[in-house]
């Protein structure tokens, strides 16, 4: 069965399936119905998951292991398995098809393919993984269909606007769904639930300043701290809110953290870069920081982030520019 990664969270809200296949060049819809697949098998109790990333030299018999072998410490658990560049060779293709004609029990399968050519599409593996499990198109979403799209995640946080509004972002964010995720939580840190104007969404979208949020996050993890430094001032005095600064601040600072743990673990930086979902322009930002902060530092700096929301919520007294400059300039320095 084929449904879309829109129509996941109908589907499992109906219970889960024993095999899941998630294929498409939309990276944030992949990534978010994996979550979403993840999320409901540990609220239905599957606590223990497997990862397996078939790479080159990846050995198809721990698949096979994976499938036989009961689990001493959960009765319930998640094989999840990346073939990151959708060519599972002979030996993989028949490892996927034994493995669907004899799926588990007690088991949940979650497969993680890129962007399938024609051919791949058409072999007996996929085909085997389409009569026997549940197949996720994750695919981009049409310039047509962005407006729909976005008015779905305003939803989410309780937010709307009306039609000539949601074009007017759609062709700001050029069909980049995560520009569109970025610039839609942005709203939700602004704005309180409810309708938004076109005057609110046309303000916060078309910041075009010098200064911007995203040029100081990349001087902190690039550990250039007078541009952080001049950065910042130029936000200050532009009147930038504080709680976006620390939004984005504090979200690169959780990547880091999940990527210097993942290396601290593998000792590999490709795997750790892959397990932390580090993609993108921000790839060689975290690439250069990661070599600089150590896993203890980083959540160190999470910590102090968390203190200075509770400060910009009232919660704790001080001023939030200058924890935001202290905080920017022990992340950029660290290592230096």
């Amino acid at each position: 069965m084929r449904i879309s990664s829109e129509d996941l969270p109908r589907q499992l809200a109906k219970g889960l399936a024993p095999l899941y296949v998630i294929h498409g060049e939309a990276m944030l819809l992949a990534i978010e119905a994996a979550d979403a697949i993840r999320a409901a098998a540990r609220a239905a109790g599957y606590s223990e998951r497997e990862v397996f990333i078939a790479e080159q030299h990846f050995k198809w018999a721990e698949l096979r292991n994976s499938a036989q072998s009961l689990s001493l410490f959960a009765e319930r658990k998640v094989i999840d398995l990346r073939i990151p560049s959708g060519k599972p060779g002979t030996e993989g293709g028949q490892a996927l098809q034994e493995h669907c004609e004899d799926l588990p029990p007690d088991t949940v399968t979650l497969i993680s393919l890129p962007k399938l050519e024609s051919a791949s599409l058409k072999s007996k593996w996929f085909s085997a993984l389409e009569q026997h499990g549940l197949i996720i198109s994750a695919d981009e979403v049409a310039l047509a269909a962005l407006p729909h799209w976005i008015a779905n995640r305003l939803h989410r946080q309780q937010q709307s606007t009306d039609k000539e509004t949601l074009a007017f972002l759609a062709q700001r964010v050029e069909g980049n769904l995560l520009a569109a995720l970025q610039e839609i939580q942005k709203l939700a840190l602004l704005f309180p639930p409810g309708a938004l104007t076109f005057e609110q969404v046309s303000g916060a979208v078309m910041d075009v300043a010098r200064y911007d949020i995203f040029k100081l996050s990349a001087a902190m993890l690039g550990g250039d701290a007078a541009r952080f430094v001049r950065i910042l001032d130029g936000l200050r005095a532009e009147g930038t809110a504080t709680v976006l600064i620390l939004w984005s601040l504090a979200d690169d600072l959780r990547l880091l953290a999940k990527t210097a743990r993942a290396l601290q673990q593998s000792g590999n930086l490709d795997r750790a870069l892959r397990d932390a979902r580090v993609w993108g322009p921000k790839k060689p930002l975290v690439e250069r920081a990661v070599r600089r902060f150590s896993p203890a530092f980083a959540e160190r700096a999470l910590q102090r982030a968390a203190q200075i929301d509770r400060l910009i919520k009232g919660l704790r007294r001080g001023d939030a520019w200058d924890e935001l400059l202290q905080l920017g300039l022990r992340c950029a320095r660290v290592g230096t």
